[in-house]
């Protein structure tokens, strides 16, 4: 017998119609869906849109198709082909993933290390990796900034080795970059690992010692595989912020040391460019659902 749309179902302990059913259901996500496309999706929409828009002389937007913003981007301009724009975006990603790679080394070892402590330390060293985001980005950039400068023992030290000139600071430069970088995606990755370590089944670790596996095989068989969707995440929430960074970059780094990010703030807030900022954020955009997948790809396959 064939269920018609207009018979009565029993939900939680009520009796409807299946088309009163989904009405409720629809009002009950109408919010968060409404939500997120007045914050999310039509903003990104706008965003992509404007990158196919001319600018006029005077920085004014035209109500004109073009995909002159995109050539711009991939180095076609009035002079001519130039590679700037492209070194810019393959120094950003060589940054981000060395940020990333960095942040993940030590991550790892550190979820590990909380995982393993009582309940009230955990809680502690918890907060402790929290307290970064309770300080603003610029704040925490500027103290290092102050901790690389020429007159701590830090340069001192690097002074004495040779590292750098009398006098100078440890900025700015890549590493200072990396470092700036670091210090603030490393919460980003501590804390999805840290879930995923906690909920370790210990039971495989110990029959993959009991078939006297050796210490790496024993992550690689027993370990890791669980830990795969933590480290995932882990990898997207600091793989991305790091690829559209700009204020550890511009402050760190020097105006030598120019990013993707950097380049963004540049068009919108100097050069008054839009569409060019534009087509740099659908790039970063693009970016990030690239990411996303390989992230999502590379899991399946370990599975």
């Amino acid at each position: 017998m064939t269920e018609r749309a207009g018979d009565p179902v029993l939900s939680h302990g009520r009796l409807g119609s299946r088309p009163r059913l989904m009405a409720t259901g629809w009002l009950l996500i109408g919010g968060a869906i409404g939500l997120l496309l007045i914050t999310l999706v039509i903003p990104t929409l706008l965003v992509v849109g404007l990158s196919f828009l001319e600018r006029g002389e005077n920085g004014e937007i035209l109500l004109q198709a073009t995909t002159g913003n995109i050539a711009r981007l991939a180095g076609f301009g009035s002079f001519g082909w130039s590679a700037d724009y492209l070194w810019i975006l393959a120094r950003s990603l060589w940054v981000a993933g060395v940020a990333t790679s960095l942040s993940l080394c030590l991550a790892y070892p550190l979820a590990f290390l909380i995982a393993a402590r009582t309940p009230r330390w955990r809680l502690v060293l918890l907060a402790l990796v929290a307290i970064p985001f309770c300080t603003n980005l610029v704040v925490r950039t500027n103290g290092w900034m102050i901790l690389l400068s020429g007159q701590l023992a830090p340069a001192h030290l690097a002074q004495a080795a040779g590292l750098i000139d009398a006098g100078r600071a440890l900025y700015p430069g890549a590493w200072a970059v990396h470092l700036g970088m670091v210090s603030s995606l490393l919460p980003f990755a501590v804390l999805p690992l840290y879930t995923a370590v906690e909920r370790l089944d210990h039971a495989l670790i110990d029959a993959a010692r009991d078939l006297y596996a050796s210490p790496w095989r024993v992550f690689r068989h027993a370990v890791l595989p669980q830990t795969l969707p933590g480290l995932g995440a882990a990898t997207a929430l600091t793989f991305i912020p790091a690829i559209g960074m700009f204020v550890v970059p511009d402050l760190l780094g020097g105006s030598s040391y120019m990013l993707v990010g950097n380049l963004l703030q540049q068009q919108f807030f100097t050069s008054n460019d839009w569409p060019l900022g534009a087509a740099i954020a659908s790039l970063l955009i693009a970016l990030t659902f690239l990411g996303l997948f390989v992230v999502r790809r590379l899991q399946r396959n370990a599975r």
